[in-house]
């Protein structure tokens, strides 16, 4: 069955797809605002320099106002109208397009003061003035559109440094195990050659799971499928001396969490815990979800007399920062030893996910 496709790579489709989605949605709240307080600043500084600030003349920038947010707010309706249709199209035409419709947006707003504001001293009946209007709008909006392509490009870029970041820390999450899981599948072949197939198919969809480029769009629930594909085989080769306490909040199952980042964590309290003693010992994995934060505790036994292993932070430095690469510096990866015990606490917010 083939995987789902990653939620980032449907976002970067869908700005690469319409050609250069480079305008932007010029009708949610946040930038009509910011335009609108844009506009008064301009129109502020124009008034200033032709009055003064001891003579500022109210009624050319209360005239000037009006014009320049008619201009403002149907550029801006025209061209949200518009952005998809214009994504679709090469750059220099896109831009030809955007520059079309502010210029009719300019015009049109003139021609109306013109005729409907005759009362008003400040809009003269000369068509010279619109042509400056238009002028004025054109240089402003060349303006505009290389800053938001350029916004664009430094966008694109840092999902494409992100996604490589997050290849590369994925590619070296490798499991530890392979050899010895090998080994184990071949020793069952002749004996238990059952149990050794399905030791196969699990090993199988472990990597499979490491592969795949959608791993960063998974839940709780499937990180701990993998984990309990990695345990079972992990207990064909420790046997009794692996047990597990199991302790899981069910609302965190549904929470998101990148695939292979629970698993490598409870693979490290096997390799450098439970296979370095020989009893063996009890792995306790903890899973909350409280307040938009999930909260995830590995716990495994520890021989006091042995030196620790440099893998172990390597491993664990690998998971927080691709934890961090995900959901921002505030997920943090925590560890504690002592009395006998290896403790790991993952946590990172996922309300906004």
């Amino acid at each position: 069955m083939p995987a789902e496709k990653p939620v980032y790579d449907n976002k970067n489709r869908e700005s690469t797809a319409a050609g250069r989605l480079f305008i932007p949605d010029l009708c949610a709240p946040y930038p009509v605002l910011l335009m609108v307080l844009l506009a008064e600043l301009l129109v502020l500084a124009y008034v200033l320099a032709n009055t003064g600030l001891t003579q500022f003349d109210w009624g050319l920038f209360g005239s000037a106002s009006l014009l320049v947010q008619w201009v403002v707010l149907l550029s801006a309706l025209l061209l949200c109208s518009a952005r998809h249709w214009i994504g679709r199209l090469s750059l220099p035409v896109a831009t030809a397009a955007s520059l079309a419709l502010v210029a009719a947006a300019t015009l049109l707003t003139s021609y109306l003061a013109q005729h409907w504001l005759t009362f008003w001293p400040h809009v003269p009946d000369d068509p010279w003035w619109m042509f400056s209007n238009l002028l004025i709008a054109l240089l402003l909006t060349i303006v505009m559109l290389r800053y938001f392509f350029l916004r664009q490009e430094l966008r694109l870029r840092e999902q494409s440094e992100l996604q490589a970041r997050l290849d590369s820390l994925r590619a070296r999450i490798r499991p530890h195990f392979l050899f010895n899981t090998l080994n184990s599948i071949a020793s069952l072949i002749a004996t238990r050659p059952e149990l050794a197939e399905k030791a196969v198919e699990d090993l199988a969809e472990l990597f499979r799971a490491s592969l795949d480029e959608s791993a960063d769009t998974a839940t709780v629930a499937d990180e701990l499928h993998l984990t309990e594909l990695y345990l079972g085989i992990e207990k064909l080769r420790l046997g009794e001396r692996l047990t597990v306490d199991w302790q899981v909040d069910e609302q965190a199952t549904e929470a998101p969490m990148p695939s292979l980042v629970l698993q490598p964590l409870v693979e490290n309290a096997v390799y450098h815990g439970i296979s370095r003693l020989p009893r063996g010992g009890t792995i306790g994995i903890n899973l909350t979800a409280d307040n938009g934060v999930v909260s995830a505790t590995i716990t495994n036994p520890v021989d006091e007399t042995l030196q620790r292993s440099p893998g172990n932070q390597m491993a664990l430095a690998n998971v927080e920062q691709r934890m961090q690469a995900v959901f921002g510096p505030e997920a943090r990866l925590h560890t504690t030893r002592g009395a006998g015990e290896f403790r790991v606490t993952l946590t990172y917010p996922f309300g906004g996910e």
